[in-house]
């Protein structure tokens, strides 16, 4: 028996089509017409399915949910464009792909809806980026500055450390009016409980959306959520709120997006997958921004694997040309110990040095000049027994300049915090001996009244010589 919403789309007239053919969650239905492509179609049953493909009288329908339907039911056009519901009420959630409740809680109350395939603002309607993203990294921070706006991509193997950067740089937008919205495509169930579990633990999903599906959801409801994300952050954003989405992971999204294509007959091309992979993710990511009318953003973080740590494979590369950027973690960096294991020669922010003033532009090329000298020193120090005063002292700034860059994952530093330690090791004597813990403890504690490092420059002159004198006399304690 038809439900009152269903018989109401067919009393204005919406047109109808039958099912032909099931295969598994991919509906072939007859009628229909005239429809476009990502409509969205309301089964006698109340399942919901998008269109994906019109051959001739014949359209082809992803069923997006669990219940099946089956040949003979009816089917209406429920809406022209898929819509998602949207709202300020999803901050502080856990939802599903389709906008159901995964944190226990009841659904959430949202009024509004975005279509999810939305175009990419023009650019007319852009602004140039300029306002740096605190990922609370000081390697990050200081070497490849994220902009706001901006799309960056995170590169590495499994377990290097990628999922761990995305919790800190979230945790650390807290008070900064900014909404995060990290999005979790067929990820375990017990990844998934983690994450949630770390963003309780340290405040963060006060200010952030989870969107989750796990390997157990259908692949249609894994392969649309990356655009029900994004469809939310835009409706945020364009009503005047500073986004970042974090797309956790678009390599298993586009594993969804190939076996999807694969069942219903498309053609494969390069390591099977479609020929619009590129096209999926390009249009996805290039909705990030900065807004003319109202000067907010929407930055958007994808994170794509590299097994065998083989950069150049398809979807990274791919990702590489439509992102302003890379952060590449090293699974050899892990190994060592090293924290976050960033691969420093691989990894650019090609937009990074427009939201740094000129000084820390100073510091980030003289700590990239030292980096390079260590490394450089390293190599030969291992064939020689003695070595020059300079490449010694090279060396030993080296590996300050590492201790001062690993962190912890429960350690967040402000930009101001961060330059003082690296204004610290820089201005410093080489011979020095610096406690390097005694520093950063030290540096965080003394900035907190300063938003940023361009101010009060007072203030931080006297901060930054007493990080010096702290750290260096605990030392010889």
């Amino acid at each position: 028996m038809y439900d009152r919403f269903f018989q109401s789309l067919i009393d204005e007239k919406h047109p109808t089509g039958e099912v032909v053919a099931v295969d598994q969650f991919i509906v072939t239905m007859h009628g229909l017409a005239p429809i476009g492509i990502n409509a969205m179609i309301l089964f006698e049953n109340g399942v919901q399915g998008v269109v994906s493909d019109i051959n001739g009288v014949e359209v082809t329908v992803l069923n997006m949910d669990a219940t099946a339907v089956s040949v003979g039911m009816l089917g209406v056009l429920q809406s022209d464009t898929l819509e998602a519901n949207v709202g300020k009420e999803l901050v502080g959630r856990v939802i599903s792909a389709r906008g159901k409740p995964l944190d226990g809680k009841s659904a959430p109350a949202t009024t509004a809806t975005w279509p999810v395939f939305h175009g990419a603002p023009s650019l007319m309607e852009r602004q140039m980026l300029d306002q740096q993203l605190e990922s609370g990294v000081t390697l990050v921070d200081t070497l490849f500055p994220i902009v706001l706006g901006q799309r960056i991509a995170v590169i590495g193997d499994s377990k290097t450390g990628k999922t761990n950067f995305l919790l800190q740089l979230a945790g650390n937008q807290a008070k900064k009016d900014r909404v995060v919205i990290y999005v979790m495509i067929s990820k375990n169930p017990n990844e998934i409980a983690a994450a949630i579990a770390r963003l309780q633990s340290d405040g963060s999903l006060e200010h952030t959306i989870v969107i989750a599906t796990s390997v157990f959801d259908s692949l249609v409801e894994s392969y649309l959520v990356p655009y029900v994300a994004c469809a939310i952050g835009e409706y945020l954003w364009y009503g005047g709120t500073d986004v970042v989405v974090l797309y956790d992971d678009l390599t298993n999204h586009a594993q969804i997006h190939r076996e999807i294509a694969l069942m219903t007959g498309v053609n494969p091309g390069r390591d099977s997958y479609p020929g619009d992979t590129f096209f999926r993710h390009s249009s996805l990511l290039e909705r990030a921004g900065k807004l003319a009318s109202n000067g907010k953003t929407l930055t958007a973080i994808p994170v794509v694997l590299t097994p065998g740590n083989d950069i150049t494979a398809y979807l990274p590369t791919n990702i590489i040309s439509i992102a302003d950027g890379q952060i590449i973690f090293d699974p050899n960096i892990f190994k060592e110990g090293r924290r976050p294991a960033v691969n420093i020669g691989l990894s650019v922010s090609r937009v990074g040095g427009r939201a740094q003033s000129d000084y820390q532009k100073s510091i980030r090329s003289s700590i990239t000049q030292y980096l390079n000298s260590y490394r450089s020193v390293l190599e030969f120090s291992h064939f020689a027994s003695e070595m020059a005063p300079e490449a010694r002292d090279n060396l030993h700034m080296g590996e300050r300049i590492f201790a001062v860059l690993s962190q912890k994952k429960a350690q967040l530093y402000s930009l101001a915090a961060q330059q003082v330690m690296l204004d610290a090791i820089l201005s410093a004597s080489k011979t020095a001996n610096i406690n390097i813990d005694a520093l950063k403890q030290y540096a965080a504690a003394s900035t907190p009244a300063l938003d940023s490092p361009h101010e009060k420059p007072d203030v931080y002159k006297a901060a930054l010589k007493q990080a010096i004198h702290a750290s260096t006399v605990e030392v010889k304690k």
